[in-house]
């Protein structure tokens, strides 16, 4: 037996750092990046007296680095044996999922056929797509242009390659540092969720065959809340520190307006950091997760664009550490800015959501706006309405660009007065360019900001004039996409899918 999950990685477009707290909320889109977790026996058959083991065995492949880590899994505590740790957030996925399977799985078939899977043993393959690591330097290297097509033409799964760490000037041999950089799409709440995902389907815990009826209450809903639970604990533990939770909710669920959970729903699992498996996760399991997730994506005929500018790295931690160590010193501007951009935010929400609402009631006088925008820069949108229904759609794209720019106001002074550069101004300058374009509707900095990359929302077909446009400003488009869908079940290991693309392709004249 072998099972495959897979699951996204996000986009922040709205509601970066409030959404570190309650009852603030952040607009996530999920997207076309996705890592994937293969769960397969190490052993076929077991040997006779396999019932008295204490002890079971879990290999972990990563062909894209390269690596295999070997561990031993006990089967009364859930816990790995690590002599030292390879990767904290796959360990923590392994951990919690066998010990949620060992919790929720109450029937004696079912006891009975997750005890025999453990003791064959498990074997987890993780794969990452292009989309999560920055190949812009490789790019650059070897003289090519800063276009989609070259990444295109990269291999699936492509190797990533590691520099040797110099110490004091010399080699140390240790190849720890990763050559390729990350695009920040959340690499490590994708990975966790696909793991975790993939081991509670293949050990009974939760069925993911039916993800197309997740309503909340129904079964396939429960599941994914129970996944839900499992891969946010997993990833806090592994991290060493209760986040916000806004990615692996997108991995998860898919799109979404988010709101955090509780921190305090994670203290005995925080507490225990991993060693008493079985009572933390009953805790986790049985506790009342109070997150929201309200179900969002683009409206119809828009479309996600980001680019990686590579003008220098951002480190996520220490700006919120920054903005946080701002808000204690001056409460009362921070508060102020906080309620502003938190209108702000809503005003955005409102308006993408209507627009979504006017295209299901109006489709023919949305699509003829839409197209007609895309063709023109946004001081002459009002033009194209000729009718009320029109000029309701035009009169939602201005006010929900209206909504971003004070957005972006705000996080910039937010920015200034925290001293780190949230939208430096080298961004500032190229975002105003990129809005000032035929057919942008929105763009700006993801998540906590930064330098690391940038994103647009884009009508129609517009899409193909900005990346030519960002590749001339020496800005890399990337090919990731929103993609609302959260967690799935996949038929097969993504490579031989790729193979099976690559050898239709194949014309034979």
């Amino acid at each position: 037996m072998e099972v495959v999950a897979s699951a996204p990685g996000k986009v922040l477009v709205a509601g970066g750092y409030l959404v570190l707290e309650r009852p603030n909320a952040g607009l996530v889109l999920s997207t076309s990046a996705r890592f994937y977790a293969i769960v397969r026996p190490l052993r076929d058959e077991l040997s006779h007296d396999s019932w008295a083991w204490a002890w079971s065995d879990v290999k972990v492949t990563s062909p894209q680095l390269s690596r295999e880590a070997t561990y031993k899994l006990s089967l009364k505590k859930s816990t790995l044996q690590l002599t030292e740790s390879a990767n904290p957030f796959v360990e923590q996925a392994v951990q919690f999922s066998v010990a949620a399977a060992k919790v929720t799985v109450t029937d004696k078939e079912g006891k009975e056929a997750l005890d025999k899977l453990l003791l064959q043993g498990l074997h987890i393959t993780i794969l990452g797509c292009n989309d999560f690591y920055s190949y812009r330097n490789q790019i650059e290297a070897r003289g090519l242009p800063l276009t989609p097509e070259v990444l295109l033409s990269l291999p699936p799964f492509c190797s990533i390659t590691f520099n040797s760490e110099v110490a004091n000037g010399t080699m140390t041999g240790e190849k720890c540092k990763p050559e390729v950089a990350k695009t920040g799409l959340g690499s490590s709440a994708a990975m966790t969720t696909s793991v975790v995902a993939a081991l509670l389907h293949y050990l009974g815990a939760v069925n993911l065959s039916c993800l197309g009826q997740s309503s909340s209450g129904s079964a396939a809903g429960r599941d994914l809340d129970l996944l839900h639970a499992i891969a946010q604990s997993a990833h806090c533990i592994a991290q060493g520190k209760i986040g916000s939770g806004f990615d692996v909710s997108a991995a998860v669920y898919g799109s979404q307006r988010y709101t955090r959970f509780s921190p305090e729903i994670l203290s005995s699992a925080q507490v225990t950091g991993g060693h008493c498996m079985s009572d933390a996760v009953a805790d986790i399991v049985t506790r009342s997760w109070d997150h929201e997730k309200d179900k969002f994506s683009l409206p119809p005929l828009m479309s996600l664009l980001l680019g990686e500018p590579g003008t220098g790295g951002s480190s996520t931690p220490s700006m919120v550490g920054s903005v946080k160590q701002w808000q204690k010193s001056d409460p009362q501007k921070s508060k102020d800015t906080w309620t502003k951009l938190g209108i702000a935010n809503s005003m955005l929400e409102n308006q993408l959501r209507n627009l979504s609402k006017l295209a299901e009631d109006h489709w023919e006088p949305y699509e003829s706006v839409l197209r007609s925008c895309s063709r023109l820069m946004c001081s002459k949108w009002t033009e194209v309405a000729t009718s009320q229904h029109q000029e309701l759609i035009v009169r939602s794209l201005l006010v929900a660009r209206d909504a971003f720019l004070e957005i972006r106001l705000h996080m910039r002074e937010m920015g200034i007065a925290a001293g780190v550069p949230i939208e430096p101004e080298s961004q500032t300058q190229l975002l105003d360019a990129t809005m000032n374009m035929e057919g942008v509707l929105l763009a700006g900095v993801p998540g906590a900001g930064g330098f690391d990359a940038v994103f647009s929302v884009i009508l129609g077909d517009a899409s193909d004039a900005v990346a030519k446009a960002w590749t001339s400003s020496g800005v890399l488009p990337l090919l990731v996409r929103e993609d609302p869908h959260g967690v799935s079940l996949e038929a097969c290991d993504p490579r031989t899918r790729e193979v099976s693309a690559a050898v239709s392709s194949i014309q034979i004249n």
